[in-house]
């Protein structure tokens, strides 16, 4: 894991438009300054100007603060577009007044209502009364209040805002709608049960099981002490933290998990659901699928490539001494004595899969890392000297793409420097939409993914252009 990265901690591009806004705020700033102060020195109404300023700033940083906590947490009122119209989220014809067909939408729907008889019912009868049919319900008791979770089918003509503006009139608060697709159509307790399934598989499926579950949110899993042998985060208890918008939970290596979701607060059964997922991983203890695949290279070398795992440590620590120090420090944009310090994180399924090519007499030569960073995904490569530009790299890239494609990231990046051409190439061998942004020196490679996997088919490609023979 490079510092930059590190330091970046989530997106890796835009960050020199908000200094050009902030820098043009601020010369606006020092000019308003120094005209009100020419006034006031100089004009016979200073000191009322003055005055009318000082009050003119106090309402403004009211109505900003006051417009923060209106709208920094509160769920919005429309479509969030968290999920652009597909083929999947129209559910098909539906019968209007005056035998008018149009096609309708699928809606995850969110909102409060009273814990008395009958709020209920007047919110299905109102959605009702809107050709909306309910497709399936949740109830998150909250004390005196009640917050249901609907997936709706609606005319398609019907707006989001016109389906939270009948809500709120049968009487519910805090509403919040976005688009849901036929994935949403399993009932909740099936799709419970099929993450668990996929988490008691694969210690690193925890994070995207979470997010799957909680719908939009970033996860971090912080260790219980820093890489850089500084203070780890506070410990949470075994029941876990739950507070609005942010729930903490003890990781079962004894870091923390922290999940954020600013847009929504979380329910108290959506913390106990989460919880039951991390305590499942906790007993299972760490676990990676054993599969592999045998490969023949070009020139007619077999090597395999199967998934890493904390046993690998030693092997991964050999490679980087047959390294060369301008190949570590490609990779891992510090001094090359401090690589050995990140083969922990990097091999540890909880932070994101990594891939180990593996010759026949059992060396390992090549890891490829797919790492959860935040609600970002980071792609990183290091292929041993000499293996390098036999097409591994492009093969691992494509792999860790694919996987990333399975997972549901919308875009990986990877951060490297210009004069790494072996991992330019293979980048651009993806055949994907590409940003190049230069950071601190550093150049990111961003590569969207939301084409990649429409016809479910593996992706996998070659940096070299010279095929690899699966046997």
């Amino acid at each position: 894991m490079s510092d930059v990265t590190r330091r970046k901690h989530g997106r890796p591009v835009h960050h020199w438009r908000r200094d050009v806004v902030e820098l043009a705020a601020l010369f606006t700033a020092v000019a308003v300054a120094d005209v009100v102060a020419n006034l006031v020195g100089h004009g016979p109404d200073g000191p009322r100007l003055l005055v009318v300023s000082a009050a003119a700033l106090v309402a403004t940083a009211g109505f900003h603060v006051w417009w923060s906590r209106r709208h920094g947490h509160a769920p919005p009122t429309s479509d969030t577009d968290a999920r652009p119209p597909s083929p999947e989220g129209q559910a098909g014809p539906s019968e209007l007044p005056g035998g008018v067909t149009a096609e309708s939408t699928l809606w995850r729907m969110r909102t409060t209502v009273k814990d008395e008889p009958g709020s209920l019912a007047a919110l299905c009868t109102t959605l009702a009364g809107h050709r909306v049919d309910i497709l399936s319900l949740q109830t998150h008791p909250l004390g005196e209040d009640t917050v249901d979770e609907f997936l709706l089918r609606a005319p398609g003509t019907l707006a989001a805002a016109d389906i939270t503006r009948a809500v709120a009139r049968a009487g519910g608060a805090s509403t919040w709608i976005e688009r849901a697709d036929a994935h949403d159509l399993v009932d909740a307790p099936t799709r419970v049960l099929g993450l668990a399934t996929r988490t008691a598989l694969d210690a690193a499926e925890l994070p995207l099981a979470l997010r799957q579950l909680l719908g939009r949110c970033t996860i971090r899993s912080l260790p219980a002490t820093a890489r850089s042998g500084g203070r780890g985060p506070d410990a949470v208890p075994v029941e876990g933290v739950l507070e609005d918008t942010v729930m903490r939970l003890r990781a079962p290596e004894g870091g923390v998990i922290t999940v954020e979701r600013p847009y929504l607060p979380f329910t108290p059964t959506e913390f106990a659901r989460a919880r039951a997922l991390v305590e499942l991983d906790a007993r299972l203890g760490q676990r990676v699928p054993r599969g592999h695949d045998v490969l023949t290279l070009p020139e007619g070398s077999a090597i395999t490539v199967r998934r890493a795992d904390p046993g690998d440590l030693e092997a991964a620590k050999a490679m980087h001494e047959r390294c060369s120090a301008r190949t570590l420090g490609m990779r891992y944009h510090g001094p090359v004595g401090d690589a050995d310090r990140y083969l922990n994180h990097l091999l540890n399924p909880r932070f994101g899969r990594t891939l180990a090519v593996q010759t026949a007499s059992g060396r390992v030569v090549g890891l490829g890392h797919l790492l959860w960073d935040g609600d970002e995904t980071e792609v990183a490569l290091l292929v041993e000297d000499q293996w390098q530009r036999r097409g591994i790299g492009g093969e691992l890239l494509g792999r860790l793409v694919a996987m990333a494609v399975e997972a549901g990231c919308a875009s990986v990046y990877a951060v490297t420097q210009s004069s790494n051409t072996g991992m330019v190439a293979a980048m651009r061998g993806l055949g994907l939409p590409l940003d190049y942004q230069i950071e601190e020196g550093t150049l990111v490679i961003t590569a969207r993914l939301d084409t990649a996997g429409g016809n479910g088919a593996e992706l996998s490609f070659e940096a070299s252009g010279e095929p690899i023979v699966r046997d």
